[in-house]
């Protein structure tokens, strides 16, 4: 089963994501640790691009390959990042869902970003001037959209257990 999670930084995804992954033991990939260790690792601490994500979707396939629920957590703004996931399960033929995770309460959001600390070493989240200019492509498709203006993380997990999988379906 892959979980795949989307939304802007500070709406709670990683909060609820690592909570997904710790009740199901189920491998937790996050994006901006990989990215993170990549800008560490280089010399001049450069900015990463797609990176990455190619890293990411390759420890998915990896580990879904070896039998293990996978998480990942990253902003998924684009539609390309987001097919890119969904095409791994569908490759490997295994249930996935897709997870938006947004709070519809402005104030609330700003508050998070403006306060939230890293917890990821040498990582400094983005401010909310540039999660707000974020571009965040429209989704074209369904999936699972969860609000955590009015939503606990520990609720948005179980409205995530409570849903059907999505079978993968290979195309001939």
């Amino acid at each position: 089963m892959l979980y795949i999670f989307s939304g802007l930084p500070g709406t709670g995804k990683s909060t609820i994501a690592k909570l997904l992954s710790k009740k199901l033991g189920a491998v937790y990939l996050r994006v901006d640790t990989v990215e993170q260790a990549l800008a560490s690792a280089s010399e001049q601490n450069q900015v990463i691009g797609p990176e990455g994500y190619f890293v990411l979707y390759e420890l998915a396939r990896e580990n879904l390959q070896l039998g293990a629920r996978v998480v990942t957590d990253s902003v998924n703004d684009i539609k390309l990042v987001r097919d890119a996931y969904r095409d791994i399960a569908i490759s490997l033929n295994v249930p996935f869902m897709e997870i938006e995770i947004l709070c519809s309460d402005k104030q609330q959001h700003r508050y998070r970003v403006e306060n939230r600390l890293s917890d990821i070493p040498g990582l400094t989240p983005p401010d909310w001037e540039k999660v707000q200019n974020r571009h965040y492509e429209t989704w074209d498709r369904e999936r699972l959209i969860l609000d955590t203006a009015v939503l606990s993380a520990a609720e948005c997990v179980d409205s995530i257990l409570a849903q059907p999988l999505i079978h993968a379906q290979k195309t001939p």
